[in-house]
């Protein structure tokens, strides 16, 4: 760590920049040197800095200058004015956005989401009022010095999330840090330092004060693979995963029966299942996961004679459930269709092996198949182990891929209305009937399928 007038010179890091070649990379330091031969201090700051130093790639890059969002107007052609009243600007460069902003010491937060007023500043000053040590730290592309005036450098080291200053204060200005802190220690595998902890802890209620979609944006990131698993963990250390997902804690002391489950709680299920999660992973699969078993603690009965606890019915309730805990996040409505869809069918594979084969293909072509499928993989993996139905419907999906003839149906509704069926519940009968019957294998032809329906009204006809 250095002092606010010295900077670092980690041969390392330098190195490590020298050779990068990312496209990226190179236009995040074209801007640090437009900025500065027009006589600007600039930075690249942030995230970027921190992912360089853990040797990780970075997803993005932001700029720290005293250049006014004017002068960068001025210096870049294209650019997008995100928060200018806030000294920050988006500039546009070969397709590829950045975050450039104007140093500045933030004035009082009123209501825990954004500052009052905004004072433009010195570097020192700027890095002095971000959230964690390891974000604050600044370096200059063109000079390779690195700036550290929070002791960021250290807290990378020791893997450890701290925040600049007291962590009340800083809590006290955005109540959405004491989310991130949170996620940032899951993403990048470290701990939260004790004081920064119990402050969370202390101040977990105000989360509530935060947007819905700001809550939404930090949720999907932490639920990422692979630190899913721990994200849901320090979800409930810090106190948070009552205050953003209640019914989800509401599964930490929901016990289930030892024979299907002998990891132990509901909790302790989803915890194993998100430790399985694909990389890369289906965006939805996630949430399917963290919601499958949402209703179990509302629909747990426990038989007096056995002991076992059952959960009758907690795939409807829990489809339910999942719906209204989405809206609230401010999902968007075909993911949330597709999360509910999910969670009300995950209990269908247990008894795949008795199902028609008609029933069995209409399961393989729902649009949220695959979807389903992974769930019901990790729904295994997080409990008995046995892969026995799952693969059985991987065999399954396979044979039907080889009969495309069985996709699209034989008549439609204009077919049958054709034969003499009025529209009304019938017709509905008999499409869906027929349906089964080619689906079974039993029907495999257009004609066979007039064929069949003549045969259907005449019996509903009787004789003569």
């Amino acid at each position: 760590m250095t002092d606010g007038n010295s900077f670092l010179r980690p041969a390392d890091f330098s190195a490590t920049l020298e050779a990068v070649s990312l496209p990226m990379a190179q236009l995040a330091r074209d801007i640090v040197q437009r900025l500065q031969t027009a006589g600007f201090r600039a930075f690249w700051v942030g995230g970027c800095v921190r992912d360089f130093l853990l040797g990780r790639e970075p997803l993005d890059y932001d700029v720290a200058t005293n250049a006014r969002p004017a002068e960068m107007e001025r210096l870049f052609p294209h650019t997008i004015p995100v928060g200018r009243q806030f000294g920050v600007v988006v500039v546009v460069v070969q397709g590829m956005q950045f975050q450039l902003a104007t140093f500045r010491a933030e004035g009082d937060y009123q209501d825990g989401r954004r500052p009052e007023t905004v004072v433009y500043a010195e570097a020192e000053a700027d890095a002095l009022r971000r959230d964690f040590t390891v974000n604050g730290l600044f370096y200059d592309p063109l000079a390779k010095e690195l700036h550290d005036w929070v002791g960021g450098r250290a807290d990378l080291a020791a893997r450890l999330i701290r925040t600049i200053g007291q962590p009340a204060e800083r809590f006290g200005e955005d109540h959405l840090r004491l989310l991130r802190a949170v996620r940032f220690a899951a993403q990048l595998s470290f701990e939260i330092e004790p004081a920064t902890l119990a402050a969370i802890r202390q101040f977990a209620v105000k989360i509530s004060v935060i947007s819905a979609e700001r809550i939404r944006d930090e949720l999907i990131k932490l639920f990422r693979p692979p630190h899913a698993a721990r994200g849901l963990v320090l979800l409930r250390d810090s106190g948070l995963l009552e205050h953003v997902l209640p019914e989800l804690a509401a599964t930490i002391t929901c016990a289930q029966s030892p024979d299907y489950h002998p990891e132990g709680t509901v909790f302790e299920h989803i915890r194993l299942m998100l430790a399985q999660l694909p990389v890369p992973c289906p965006e939805s699969l996630p949430w399917v996961v963290l919601l499958h078993d949402i209703a179990k603690p509302v629909t747990a009965t426990t038989d007096p004679a056995t002991g076992s606890i059952h959960f009758y019915g907690h795939e409807k309730v829990g489809a339910e459930m999942a719906g209204v805990m989405l809206q609230r996040l401010r999902f968007p409505k075909k993911q949330i269709a597709e999360i509910v869809e999910c969670v009300r069918h995950h209990m269908q594979f247990k008894d795949v092996k008795q199902m028609r084969q008609s029933t069995r293909r209409r399961m393989l072509m729902r649009e949220t198949f695959a979807l389903e499928m992974a769930l019901h993989r990790l729904d295994c993996l997080g409990s008995h182990g046995s892969l026995e139905h799952y693969e059985f419907m991987q065999a399954q999906a396979a044979d039907l891929a080889q009969q495309p003839a069985l996709h699209p149906a034989l008549l439609n509704g204009h077919d049958v209305m054709a034969l003499g069926v009025l529209p009304g519940v019938e017709l509905g009968r008999l499409l869906h009937e027929l349906r089964d019957q080619q689906l079974q294998g039993d029907i495999c032809t257009p004609e066979g399928a007039r064929t069949w329906v003549r045969d259907q009204l005449k019996k509903t006809a009787g004789p003569g």
